[in-house]
């Protein structure tokens, strides 16, 4: 697993259902890559850049049923397409690893399979307007109803998808899964159901083997 030959960074992003640890272990990764001297840029989706915040708030608050899945990719390939010009893009040709808490994956997900058969129209998206995957992407697997408790016992604003219910995070599951087995090349599944120090072991692992 190498990095693209159009930069000379790694990019890496991190996947899975609402709660299942994703933050927290991408910002122990950052950290652990940071005390060994690796120039670490953090990162989420949607948002990372000025333009693709803004679209964030928009997508992730208000009413569950706010926008259709057709107006939800569109929003999130133009938060993404920012995102990748004024940041991703830029840090990996200056030599940078680039941790992405939620990348592509999460569109294809959520809006591609949760409401409505519509990953055809994600993935031409993607292609079109993106036209890059990670390096690698690690997927910590989590138990749906603990994942969920976890993700609403946050208590923040951008709870849109968590008010989808347990229903949604089962299929988000599933789904990513298989996503895992449709990119075996850059996906590593860890258990998430472990202390959070194993979980961060395993990852610090998979990515050691990823560096270049």
């Amino acid at each position: 697993m190498t990095p693209s030959p159009r930069d000379t960074g790694l990019f890496i992003t991190f996947e899975g259902i609402d709660g299942s640890g994703k933050s927290t272990q991408s910002n122990r990764l950052a950290a652990h890559l940071r005390a060994q001297g690796y120039d670490v840029v953090e990162t989420r989706e949607p948002g990372g850049s000025a333009g693709a915040e803004e679209i964030r708030a928009l997508v992730l608050q208000g009413d569950p049923d706010r926008w259709s899945a057709e107006t939800e990719i569109l929003l999130f390939t133009a938060a993404r397409r920012d995102h990748l010009e004024r940041l991703i893009a830029p840090a990996l040709a200056a030599g940078k690893i680039v941790i992405c808490d939620r990348f592509a994956d999460s569109t294809r997900m959520y809006q591609g399979l949760s409401r409505g058969d519509l990953r055809d129209v994600v993935d031409q998206l993607h292609r079109l307007m993106i036209g890059r995957e990670p390096d690698l992407t690690v997927l910590i697997d989590m138990d749906p109803a603990v994942g969920l408790a976890r993700a609403l016992s946050r208590q923040t604003a951008d709870e849109r998808f968590e008010a989808f219910g347990e229903d949604l995070q089962t299929r988000m599951r599933a789904g990513f899964l298989k996503l895992a087995e449709e990119f075996p090349d850059r996906f590593r599944v860890v258990d998430g159901a472990q202390a959070p120090d194993a979980v961060a072991k395993d990852i610090r692992q998979l990515v050691e083997a990823a560096l270049p």
